[in-house]
């Protein structure tokens, strides 16, 4: 019995969506629309992080690590340090190591490093030739080759006293020739070093296994990334962990604007949404007073009529919703290749809250209306009035 009320139920309200389908139409077209803009902002909102935290990680290194104590860093307590970064988060990390040389008897700081390593931290490089690949060739910053007079091609030749203060007359140092393959161009302060392999480094100054400062680049907010610190801090002895606030304090901005505006953007679009749909079912049951006077002179309640129009309201909002979820993924997966240039996460639990959205949405925007439909007066409807 209930399934054949079930039935006759949705037969009715499927039927009198049909009739009036041109005006039909236009409410969902008004719901698909919200729940477009809805499911994809709010995919886009969830996936934002992620997107903007690989953006800007074009701009280098979020973390640094520093010697707690007297003693510099080794590679030991650093990779402990790293241990600390889950695996999937960490983009890459580089070590430097710096020394003072005499190039033409000019001084000059040299930065050993990772050079493989620095495409990761800091790929915002623009290196005008090449990074260095074996052993014996430099990369030079544009201010040390302006100084020395260096080009792409050039060599040079590096001469190290480990203090030169006490040299002597006994002291030869016949120098290291090197090969320039690149000048750094950075706009910054990296455009006033020299830079080499470590163990280019090591063999100048015959000094090993240790740094001043290790770069490393995290795809992650900058809440977890206080987590991590607080956590390498006491648990790593040695190393001293810390945020490049010019980096992290941006991002951050960045993100809060971003998803303040989708939240914004997202309210102004279902409060539109609720106006076309209430808009539409105000029409329709200005139509429909005849019909529902009559029925009421016949008995009917104003349960049943509530129940029918609610019923075609959320009938609807779920078509719309589904509809329009669909969409949404397509106009996030738009957005995030022309925006990010990278294809956006399917969350299936979006799919779903935006249909249950669209439904309440649909179905709050029906109560005005359909509360006016109840206060019609069937004896002035039937008397012409």
């Amino acid at each position: 019995m209930n399934n054949k009320r079930t039935k006759m139920f949705l037969k009715m309200i499927t039927s009198s969506l049909i009739r009036r389908r041109s005006r039909m139409i236009i409410a969902l077209l008004a719901i698909v629309v919200g729940a477009t803009i809805l499911s994809g902002l709010v995919t886009i909102y969830y996936d934002v992080p992620r997107q903007m935290g690989a953006q800007f990680r074009n701009y280098g290194a979020n973390m640094i690590f520093t010697a707690s104590g007297e003693e510099p860093l080794t590679q030991e307590n650093v990779e402990k340090g790293i241990s600390y970064i889950p695996k999937n988060e960490l983009v890459g990390y580089t070590p430097y190591r710096y020394e003072t040389v005499r190039i033409n008897e000019q001084p000059v700081l040299v930065a050993g490093t990772d050079i493989k390593g620095t495409e990761a931290t800091s790929p915002y490089w623009y290196i005008n030739g090449n990074r260095p690949t074996a052993n014996g060739q430099v990369l030079v910053g544009k201010n040390v080759a302006n100084l020395l007079g260096v080009k792409v091609g050039s060599t040079v030749e590096i001469h190290y006293y480990d203090n030169e203060a006490e040299k002597s007359d006994d002291d030869i140092d016949l120098g290291t020739t090197m090969f320039v393959t690149g000048i750094l161009e950075t706009g910054s302060s990296e455009e006033d070093y020299l830079y080499m392999s470590l163990a280019d480094l090591a063999e100048i100054t015959e000094k090993v296994g240790s740094y001043n400062v290790v770069e490393i680049s995290v795809s992650t907010s900058g809440a977890n990334l206080e987590k991590y610190i607080e956590r390498i801090d006491s648990n790593v002895e040695g190393v001293k962990a810390r945020l490049i606030k010019r980096v992290t304090s941006s991002e951050g901005a960045v993100l809060t604007k971003l998803q303040s505006l989708v939240f914004i953007v997202t309210a102004v679009i279902l409060v539109l949404t609720m106006i076309c749909v209430a808009t539409t079912m105000t029409a329709v049951i200005a139509e429909r007073r005849k019909e529902i006077g009559l029925r009421k002179a016949l008995g009917a309640s104003n349960s049943s009529i509530v129940g029918e129009f609610m019923g075609e309201g959320l009938l609807l909002g779920g078509i719309g919703g589904i509809l329009g979820s669909v969409l949404g993924f397509v106009f996030a997966e738009i957005v995030s290749v022309n925006v990010f240039s990278s294809s956006i996460t399917f969350r299936p639990l979006i799919l779903v809250i935006s249909v249950v959205v669209s439904v309440i949405v649909t179905g709050a925007a029906c109560l005005i209306p359909i509360k006016s439909a109840t206060e019609i007066d069937p004896a002035l409807i039937l008397k012409g009035e």
